[in-house]
């Protein structure tokens, strides 16, 4: 099942997506999307309604240097465990929303992302159980001040300003994520290009190491790490994030005014 939020004509609504391209039919889910979905019956197509951030997370708990060749190129060693930090949950955007370049940052760069979405309360998740707690997965772009995280020594300015967390177009509840390719376009330019595959902590790993620290909560926000090829964005360009068999992701670029 693919589950998203749009806004229609009748106000914002978590909704099931079914069918493709101009047939797609977005159909109302009551209350909520976890557990087992029911529906109110009112439905609209997908052409004529916008689709938002398919989940407003309490927090966004991402993971660093999870692919070898984005360790290399930023200059760091492969870490023996995964590395947590947390983006606010007033980051998140949808698709076709601006990234906004704040004015005090000479360098914003993208970084193309699996994500994943906790379906239900949980902690001290074993690796093998994590299936368990997942909604689904959607795609993410990891905003990136650079020169911010250099000279911060840390990374919850550079990563934490508003619209710095596009996520879409939606959560697919059925995915595979074990090898499917990710790539991240810039005005249609190729920058990344790798494998899930290729993580050095996979999922179940990465949900057992987070709940060990912290409760999940249905709706939580996990970014799994992005590959080699990060770069810096400007301006009036777009970045396209594409994972294969779930979706593309697509935000233009702005300054702030």
């Amino acid at each position: 099942m693919r589950l998203g939020r749009i806004a229609s004509p009748d106000g914002v609504a978590f909704v099931s997506i079914e069918g493709t391209d101009d047939d797609a039919v977005t159909k109302e889910i009551a209350e909520h999307p976890f557990g087992t979905p029911t529906f109110t019956g009112r439905s609209w197509k997908l052409a004529d309604v916008r689709l938002l951030a398919p989940i407003l997370a309490s927090k966004v708990i991402c993971i660093g240097k999870n692919y070898a060749d984005h360790v290399k190129e930023m200059g760091g060693e492969a870490p023996d465990n995964p590395v947590i930090f947390i983006k606010p949950s007033t980051s998140i955007i949808g698709p076709e929303v601006p990234i906004v370049r704040p004015p005090s940052s000479e360098r914003v760069d993208f970084e193309g992302e699996l994500a994943v979405v906790i379906g239900r309360p949980c902690k001290d998740v074993k690796a093998s159980a994590a299936k368990d707690v997942i909604l689904g997965y959607t795609v993410a772009n990891d905003v990136t001040a650079r020169d911010q995280q250099k000279a911060d020594g840390q990374w919850t300015r550079a990563k934490g300003y508003d619209s710095f967390c596009p996520l879409g177009p939606w959560i697919d509840t059925t995915f595979d994520p074990s090898d499917v390719q990710l790539v991240t376009e810039l005005d249609g330019e190729v920058r990344q290009r790798s494998r899930t595959s290729l993580m050095l902590h996979d999922i179940g790993a990465i949900i057992e190491w987070i709940s060990t620290v912290m409760t999940l909560l249905p709706g939580d926000v996990i970014l799994t790490g992005t590959p080699e090829g990060v770069g810096p964005m400007v301006a009036g360009q777009r970045v396209s994030v594409t994972v294969e068999g779930l979706g593309t992701l697509s935000n233009p670029v702005v300054d702030k005014q």
